[in-house]
């Protein structure tokens, strides 16, 4: 049974780095009762997140960055390895996650190939992440990296497959979207085909 939903009430919480809203809605429970609920909802917008791969070589080229969030919540450097990633802002996820990669990694890359989209933490933010693979070489290389905010600060890093894969199990990568990726990446032989 899909439920019968009517937003009643839509209150903003807070403005200051992206939006918190409160909602008051009624739906429909399982037993077909309508019932009244409030519940906050965090809208940073839409994303993208990329696993940028050289087959012949066998790497991928991940990122490194403090991540708050994660130093208050038991990280004790609060640095994260992670794969390139961005907010959509105004453009489509394929145009975003170009951009993305070249700031972050300083890869100009022209072939990315999405594989799905996910809503990583649908009980409290809106975000759908889109996710995607590309293939890359060292001649693509057009600069540094490290983001272009002056308030970013990221390294780049290339690790083999294998190397990176094996870094789940052992607590060095702990971000679900890079999981995801590399756990794709496995799952599909992306080395192999």
């Amino acid at each position: 049974m899909t439920p019968s939903v009517k937003i009643l009430q839509k209150e903003i919480l807070s403005a200051n780095w992206y939006k918190l809203y409160k909602y008051t809605f009624s739906i429909t429970d399982k037993h077909g009762a309508e019932v009244t609920l409030s519940r906050e909802a965090y809208d940073r917008g839409n994303g993208a997140t990329i696993l940028l791969y050289n087959k012949q070589q066998r790497t991928v080229i991940l990122t490194r960055q403090f991540r708050l969030p994660t130093f208050v919540n038991g990280n004790d450097s609060g640095m994260l390895i992670e794969a390139c990633a961005g907010l959509l802002d105004l453009d489509n996820p394929e145009d975003c996650i170009r951009r993305e990669t070249e700031e972050e990694t300083g890869y100009r890359i022209s072939h990315v190939k999405k594989i799905f989209d996910v809503y990583m933490s649908p009980g409290s933010v809106t975000e759908i992440l889109y996710f995607f693979i590309g293939e890359y070489s060292h001649d693509q290389k057009v600069n540094e990296g490290g983001g272009v905010d002056e308030d970013e600060d990221i390294e780049v890093l290339e690790y083999d497959f294998e190397k990176a894969y094996g870094m789940i199990a052992a607590g060095e990568i702990r971000d679900a979207k890079t999981i995801m990726l590399l756990q794709y990446a496995k799952l599909h032989d992306l080395f192999n085909s």
